[in-house]
């Protein structure tokens, strides 16, 4: 197991440094749709993103745990059952004509089975989930390292982020979707799941593929996985901010 260096002195250093600016962004009231708040907005979380990775190196690990850690049910939040035809219709074949699909910015677009991608290298992790609720929850995550996805595709030079279409339409309405720099991408924990605590990823939790970036707030690690694009720039996407809840108001940048 990984611990890496008093991380509780880490992140109250990067909360501390940053606590004026995190309390602007969370808001999403009228003000903060503004355009003036809007730029606004995008300055300060470039001013936390950078202070966190002054303070965390590249390769920093989130912290590892001890079996005994986990809890005995991982709890699921958002959607939990997605009500799409074209999921359900994957979900009663157990998954074996799903497809991730992988295309934008790269060499070599293509897809994979949920088979191949077990057959790749993977990781299993213990780590703590935390949400912006106010909860977490500790769980063995086995996975694809996302970095060795990406290696069999050929990343472009252009490409800047991987965005994570899902199968979900949250609360019935747009589809969910999120974003990492490449950075975070390539980190050696970000892992795309397939199994939790030894079992196949439930439902409720995500199957057949889920993200975990554990440095990053529960938010970012988005379900149902149906499709990696690489981009240049997310502009195009959504509200253009980047992810299901960025584009309502919540930060991109979600290190912890």
């Amino acid at each position: 197991m990984t611990h890496p260096t008093d991380p509780g002195r880490r992140r109250f250093l990067t909360h501390g440094l940053l606590a004026t600016g995190t309390l602007m962004l969370a808001g999403c009231d009228r003000l903060s749709r503004s355009d003036a708040m809007q730029h606004l907005f995008a300055a300060s979380e470039g001013l936390t993103q950078r202070a966190h990775r002054l303070l965390a190196s590249r390769e920093a690990l989130a912290r590892e745990y001890a079996p005994e850690d986990i809890a005995p049910s991982f709890r699921a939040n958002g959607t939990t059952m997605p009500r799409e035809s074209d999921y359900l219709r994957l979900a009663a074949n157990d998954f074996r004509d799903w497809r991730l699909e992988v295309d934008g910015l790269v060499e070599r677009p293509g897809t994979f089975s949920l088979a191949e991608l077990r057959g790749m290298p993977a990781r299993t992790q213990i780590t703590r989930h935390d949400c912006v609720e106010g909860w977490s929850c500790i769980g063995e995550w086995t996975g694809v390292v996302l970095g060795e996805l990406l290696a069999r595709v050929g990343v472009r030079d252009e490409a800047r982020f991987v965005v994570f279409h899902c199968a979900d339409r949250y609360w019935g309405g747009d589809r969910y979707y999120e974003s990492l720099d490449l950075r975070e991408a390539y980190h050696p924990q970000t892992l795309l799941a397939y199994g939790l605590n030894g079992d196949d990823l439930p439902i409720a939790n995500g199957a057949p593929l889920r993200l975990r970036a554990e440095r990053q707030l529960g938010y970012k690690m988005a379900k149902y996985v149906m499709r990696l694009e690489l981009v240049a720039s997310f502009a195009h996407l959504g509200r253009g901010r980047g992810g299901y809840w960025e584009d309502r108001g919540y930060r991109w940048w979600a290190g912890i």
